[in-house]
């Protein structure tokens, strides 16, 4: 178990949205053939199948994609899943091959379309600090880029800094890497989505981790809510 605070700044700002972690450790992940790759295949077939009708307006009308637009809106950004799906369903794109757990998550956050960030367990510092920004913080994006936060940016931070905020995504210290054998997911889902979602998204991660990893060790799944009013 991972030691995890909420701060009250984090209810206020995100009043009715979730943040939901599942730590799984006793992995190998380098990269190689598995059996999730199939299953990526069957999941792009599903997508097209499912929504090759949808123009970009009738996906926004999705309600999770919509409780998204709606929370990227207040910062000026789009969501990159929703771009993600348009380009797997309208111009035949795959999902990317990059390690086993990484794309373990790639692949659910396809189906469920919750953002979700992985980090490597083992370089994070405790306690982790859910939390929304106030603007003056800054931390190195995975890119190399520093990035000056946005203020009410729901945000995650361990002792050594911040590793992921929603609008900027993940930091340059502790993503999954080649050599990760334990990954914390952390989802973030806005408010107007329901816990259940959340949950939804944490168990096909995991089912999809154990498609490469049948021995992999569930350490931790737990959803935090902020409260609403």
């Amino acid at each position: 178990m991972l030691h995890v605070e909420v701060t009250d700044r984090w209810h206020q700002h995100f009043s009715g949205g979730h943040v939901g972690l599942l730590l799984i450790g006793t992995v190998d992940n380098a990269k190689r053939e598995t059996p999730l790759d199939q299953k990526k295949r069957e999941i792009e077939l599903r997508l097209r199948e499912t929504f090759a009708s949808y123009s970009r307006k009738d996906l926004l009308g999705l309600e999770v994609l919509s409780a998204y637009r709606q929370y990227y809106k207040q910062f000026g950004n789009t969501y990159h899943v929703q771009l993600q799906l348009e380009s797997i369903v309208h111009k035949g794109k795959a999902l990317p091959n990059v390690s086993p757990l990484v794309d373990a998550n790639f692949a659910a956050e396809l189906e469920t379309l919750i953002l979700t960030a992985g980090h490597d367990a083992d370089l994070l510092v405790p306690p982790l600090i859910i939390d929304a920004a106030q603007g003056t913080e800054s931390f190195v994006q995975m890119s190399g880029a520093e990035k000056t936060l946005k203020p009410n940016d729901a945000m995650m931070s361990d002792v050594k800094g911040i590793v992921c905020t929603i609008i900027y995504g993940q930091d340059q210290r502790t993503p999954i890497s080649p050599s990760t054998c334990r990954a914390l997911y952390v989802a973030y889902a806005p408010p107007g989505i329901a816990t259940a979602m959340v949950q939804q998204q944490l168990d096909a991660i995991r089912d999809n981790v154990l498609l490469f990893a049948p021995n992999a060790q569930v350490e931790m799944m737990e959803i935090y809510s902020a409260s609403e009013g």
